[in-house]
């Protein structure tokens, strides 16, 4: 693996009409299954979903589900009673990164209406779902538009903060 992976990992907004292959799709629960836990305690589910009239519903629990309308795939971390946010962070890193390196795109996406994404997943008591990764072999032209869109309209800036802002050692 090159040592600017990560660096190199973008989100992927557009997606190809072309579900997920079943072994992609295999590899990304695996994925999400493995990713590590507070105290392993894996106090979580995932819900997996391919469905296009569910995954437009589950877009109205959220105020930027653009990449929605394309997705081959949502995947839903979902925070049980003992889990916490970290954990769930953890597990979506671990599912944009496996994207990745199967050539799927990704982008993680929040729920901001947690009433109406409990309803639309069906969730019991105690299970939270505030997060979710939309899934889908990359529209490379549409997205190639887009970012050229977002860069002259100065909509979303680019780059990181130069590491001497970024980095603090010891106290702030």
């Amino acid at each position: 693996m090159r040592d600017d992976f990560v660096s190199r990992i973008r989100v992927t907004r557009n997606y190809l009409d072309r579900p997920l292959a079943a072994e992609h799709l295999d590899k990304l629960i695996r994925a999400a299954r493995w990713t590590g836990s507070s105290k392993n305690n894996q106090a979580w589910s995932l819900i997996v979903i391919d469905d296009r009239e569910q995954i437009a519903r589950l877009a109205s629990a959220g105020s930027f589900t653009g990449p929605f309308a394309t997705a081959a795939a949502v995947l839903v971390p979902v925070k049980g009673s003992q889990g916490n946010d970290f954990d769930i962070g953890r597990m979506a890193q671990s599912i944009i990164v496996t994207a990745e390196l199967l050539g799927i795109g990704a982008c993680p996406i929040t729920l901001h209406n947690k009433d109406r994404a409990r309803d639309v997943l069906g969730l019991p008591k105690g299970q939270e779902a505030h997060w979710c990764v939309s899934l889908g072999y990359p529209d490379v032209a549409a997205e190639e538009a887009a970012r050229e869109e977002r860069r002259r309209s100065g909509f979303i800036p680019s780059g990181r903060k130069p590491a001497d802002e970024f980095v603090h050692h010891q106290t702030w």
